[in-house]
Formats: C-alpha cells, sequence, structure tokens
C-alpha cells in the first residue's frame, strides 16, 4: 500500500485554491414566495402530498401577507451568491461558476441541475442552507437532489455527480459572525440592563422523533445529532460572549419556534414565547433571542421572532433584542470556500484536518446509511445509500 499522504490544515487549502474533481457550487436552499400571488402555490410545493385544502394553506399563509407575499429568502441568497462569487474571485478558485436551486420555488433545483448539465459540468459540490443534522435539514434535501437526478435522466440528460458539503454548524466563520451579533445586541440594551441579559438560543422546534433519529445511527438518542449540535454552538457562542463581556454567570438556554404540525404530535420545546414568559416570571431584566438554527434573516426570524415574540415580549414588559444571523457576512463566504476545497482535496486522496469549533469536531463528508431516516423509503444522494455513482 501507498504511504498514507501527511494530513492538510485548512489554512494550506485556502492558500491553493484548487477545488479539483469539482467544476461547479451549486446552492441549494428552501424557497420562498416573490408576491402575493406565489404565496399559495409555493405553500403547495412546500406540503405537497398531505392534502391540506387551499382554505387552510391561506390561513398558514397570513405571516407572509403581513409582509406583501414577500420572503426575504431569496433575496438573502441572491446576496450570499453574490458574496461566494466575490470571494472565489479575489481568493481563488476564481474561474469556478456557482449557481443556485431552491426545492420549493423558483429558481427550482431541477431547473438548475438542467442548467449545469448543459454547460458541460460533471462533478458538483452542493452546499445546502441548513446547517444542522435533521431529516428536514439534510436528507430531505438529498431526497430532492435524487428526484431532480431521475427527472433529468427521464428527459434522456446524464446529470454530474452530485457531492453535498458536511454541516458547518461548528465551523469559525459560521460560529464567529454569530457571536459578534450577541455583543451588538448586548451593547444596543440600555446599559443597566446588559449585565443581567439572558441569552435566548433559537432554532427551528421538529418533531422529537425526528430529533431523536437525527445524525448517524450511533448519534440516536434523546434529541439525537440535532439537539447536541446546537447546544455545542450554544456553549461555543456563550463562552466566546463571557469572554468578551466578562460575565461570566449569564444564563443561557436552547429554545425552540416555528412549530407547525398536529398538536397531539410531541415537538421540541419550550417555545421561545412560552420561554420568554418564564424569563419575565423569574424576573430577567432583558433577553437576547438568538437565531442559531438559521443561516439567514428570513420568514421564520421575521415572524416568529422579530413580529411574533417580540410582541410578547412587549407585552410582558420584558426589553428583548434580536441579534443578527449570518446572511452573506464575508466569513461565512470563506468558510464556504474552506468546506468546498476541504472536500475537494479529500476526494483527491489527501488526509485533511478538517475545520471546527467545540466539543463535537467536524461532521462527517458522506452520510452514513440510517443517517437521519425518511419518513418513508426514498432514494437520495450523496450518501452512502445512494443509488448514484
Amino acid at each position: 500500500m501507498p504511504d498514507q499522504p501527511d494530513a492538510v490544515p485548512t489554512g494550506t487549502l485556502l492558500a491553493a485554491s484548487d477545488a479539483t474533481p469539482y467544476d461547479a457550487l451549486l446552492l441549494l436552499s428552501f424557497g420562498g414566495p416573490e408576491g402575493p400571488d406565489d404565496v399559495v402555490p409555493f405553500l403547495q410545493n412546500v406540503t405537497r402530498g398531505r392534502g391540506i385544502p387551499e382554505e387552510r394553506l391561506k390561513e398558514v399563509g397570513q405571516h407572509y401577507f403581513l409582509f406583501d407575499g414577500i420572503s426575504p429568502i431569496n433575496e438573502q441568497n441572491r446576496h450570499l451568491l453574490d458574496a461566494l462569487r466575490e470571494d472565489f474571485a479575489e481568493h481563488g478558485p476564481a474561474d469556478l461558476p456557482v449557481y443556485w436551486g431552491n426545492r420549493n420555488w423558483a429558481p427550482y433545483l431541477t431547473d438548475a441541475l438542467r442548467e449545469i448539465t448543459r454547460a458541460g459540468h460533471r462533478r458538483v459540490a452542493v452546499l445546502a442552507t441548513s446547517a444542522y443534522a435533521s431529516y428536514s435539514g439534510c436528507r430531505q434535501y438529498r431526497e430532492n437532489l435524487a428526484e431532480s437526478i431521475e427527472a433529468l435522466r427521464a428527459e434522456g440528460l446524464e446529470p454530474p455527480r452530485v457531492d453535498k458539503l458536511r454541516h458547518y454548524f461548528n465551523h469559525p466563520g459560521f460560529v464567529r459572525p454569530m457571536v459578534d451579533g450577541v455583543l451588538k445586541s448586548l451593547a444596543e440594551l440600555p446599559q443597566e440592563l446588559r449585565r443581567g441579559a439572558h441569552l435566548a438560543f433559537t432554532t427551528h422546534s421538529i418533531p422529537t422523533a425526528a430529533a431523536d433519529t437525527s445524525g448517524p445511527p450511533e448519534a440516536h438518542g434523546e434529541g439525537g445529532a440535532y439537539v447536541a449540535q446546537h447546544l455545542d454552538v450554544a456553549r461555543l457562542i456563550a463562552d466566546a460572549v463571557r469572554e468578551a463581556t466578562g460575565v461570566d454567570d449569564r444564563p443561557w438556554e436552547l429554545v425552540y419556534q416555528s412549530r407547525s404540525g398536529a398538536p397531539h404530535i410531541p415537538w421540541l420545546e419550550p417555545d421561545i414565547c412560552d420561554h420568554l414568559e418564564a424569563l419575565h416570571g423569574a424576573g430577567a431584566p432583558a433577553v437576547v433571542m438568538v437565531p442559531i438554527g438559521f443561516v439567514s434573516d428570513h420568514m421564520e426570524v421575521l415572524y416568529d421572532l422579530d413580529t411574533e415574540a417580540t410582541a410578547k415580549a412587549a407585552e410582558l414588559g420584558l426589553p428583548v433584542a434580536r441579534s443578527a444571523t449570518v446572511g452573506a457576512d464575508p466569513r461565512f463566504a470563506a468558510a464556504v470556500r474552506e468546506l468546498l476545497l476541504e472536500r475537494a482535496a479529500a476526494e483527491r486522496g489527501a488526509a485533511v484536518r478538517p475545520c471546527a469549533l467545540g466539543a463535537l469536531g467536524p461532521s462527517h463528508d458522506l452520510c452514513p446509511v440510517g443517517c437521519c431516516p425518511a419518513r418513508s423509503p426514498k432514494p437520495a444522494a450523496a450518501g452512502a445509500d445512494s443509488p448514484f455513482a
């Protein structure tokens, strides 16, 4: 056997800027409506197969109508695309094209993959705008990739191989912008409230059954990788804020938002609004809400935090601030570049030391069998159980 190559630190990869074997990057996101007429068709896409009547979808879509039927997620993805292209142009790989496709609204994933295929690309790295392990945050994206590949094959096309980049919840380029966001929010509170302000780290609630089976099988258990990863990020941010402010005893907790679905099905708790009530009852002077579960300020952040939770806090007389998500921060764009170059080097056979903070270490490159299992068996691309080469 040949000698094992020395491990390559990610800083070296950044200097090398060699993305081989990848010849394109695909930004894969959820999508959102961009006008009032889009809201119900968008929600029909999201809930396809569940038999939800249109009148119910109109009720569910009311929070979109509060914002003229426009979800900010597409515009935020455009900003991220610009940031990625600027970063690649400055640091390399300068000639790597960046595409964008959504699961539930234009530009649709299948259309993006068709464009990629017709441009002649044969190996594509995929960045999903979801940083954590879960069915809806990872495997469902992989299932959508498989569906699009099959659709293009039915058209007589031969799509490229797709490789999903690893989870980046604990990458410094994802964590450090959020630390800065918390410090900025604390500084915006009245001075007499800053020291005692609590931190409420928020993420999307999911059914407890989905949380318990998130991540590789060895991580399955109460809360699974989904809860463990969020707790790790919350701890990282809380520790960094403690060091920056000198406040050693600042309380924090992981809480949840954006619950949907039947009320008899258990979901992760506590809800952010219930948590604000509890903190007010316990005499907390102020709260900073920290949306660590979201890459950008999309609808769940604008409505569930900036509208609903902020209104609850006002009702309670509890001062709150909401810190920023990562969005198109240049450090996040650089992190994407690092993830890409790291995976490319590994695919070329180099032994790479991936960059990660916290106690959990870097995530796997290839989702193993049994990772975030599907609700019903479906083919999924870019994993150990993928039917595609």
